[in-house]
């Protein structure tokens, strides 16, 4: 069924406006009576059946409200080093696949990708586009944020404040199994950039007493890390039964 985000919880209706709005009526081709769903990105869902569609907006009659299924039990946020070329696009697309709740890329040491502060805001707007396609695409319940592009010590600084962090690192580290703590509802994962971390970074870390984490003795491309990275946490904690 198809699903949209909107910014509010409907009572008995909705008024759909702007993109979406042509979306369902130009390349959904719906009408009047069929039904779709609405989500408040806070992991509610409405149920609807449109009432009208005219080219401006259209108007939907909400039918009942669910609790979104598809949310982990866990929160993960990414902290991705940045990469080369459109790879954080694809990055982004597949983490909201896997569950993320918020990514933040980090520029480090071995970043080739160092976009000046406009070109950077423009990608991070095309970024959050491609979470948001992505959340509809896979029924999330919330519109995973991409936050601005963050230097190394602020990213590692804000997650040890935030939650617990693994740091994985293609120099070895503990099994998932080994990190992974029932107890604990939200993590933050740093992924190194083409190169990985540079020494001084993964010191750096472990000075502040994070927990260095491996993904096998493969050495992962930095866009296949993440998304595997995911993968293992979910299936850990149970989120992929």
């Amino acid at each position: 069924m198809p699903r949209f985000f909107i910014n509010e919880s409907p009572d008995k209706q909705a008024i759909i406006t702007g993109e979406d709005s042509k979306h369902i009526a130009k390349s959904l081709r719906m009408k009047v009576g069929e039904s779709l769903i609405l989500c408040n990105g806070q992991g509610t869902d409405y149920h609807c059946t449109i009432s009208s569609i005219d080219e401006h907006q259209i108007v939907v009659s909400v039918n009942s409200s669910v609790p979104t299924v598809s949310e982990p039990t866990v929160s993960v946020t990414l902290y991705q080093g940045l990469p080369k070329s459109d790879k954080m696009d694809s990055i982004v697309q597949k983490a909201v696949e896997m569950g993320v709740t918020r990514i933040v890329p980090v520029l480090t040491q071995r970043c080739v990708s160092r976009p000046d502060q406009k070109s950077a805001q423009k990608k991070v707007e095309r970024w959050q586009k491609i979470s948001a396609e992505a959340a509809k695409q896979c029924g999330r319940g919330i519109l995973p944020p991409v936050s601005p592009v963050t230097d190394f010590s602020s990213a590692l600084g804000q997650a040890v404040l935030e939650s617990s962090v693994l740091f994985f690192y293609e120099g070895g580290g503990q099994s998932l199994q080994q990190c992974i703590d029932p107890s604990c509802k939200t993590y933050s994962i740093f992924i190194g950039p083409e190169g990985g971390f540079a020494e001084e970074e993964v010191q750096h870390a472990l000075n502040l007493g994070v927990k260095k984490a491996t993904l096998g003795p493969r050495i992962l491309r930095t866009e296949t890390a993440p998304i595997a990275a995911l993968a293992a946490i979910m299936l850990t904690t149970g989120n992929m039964t």
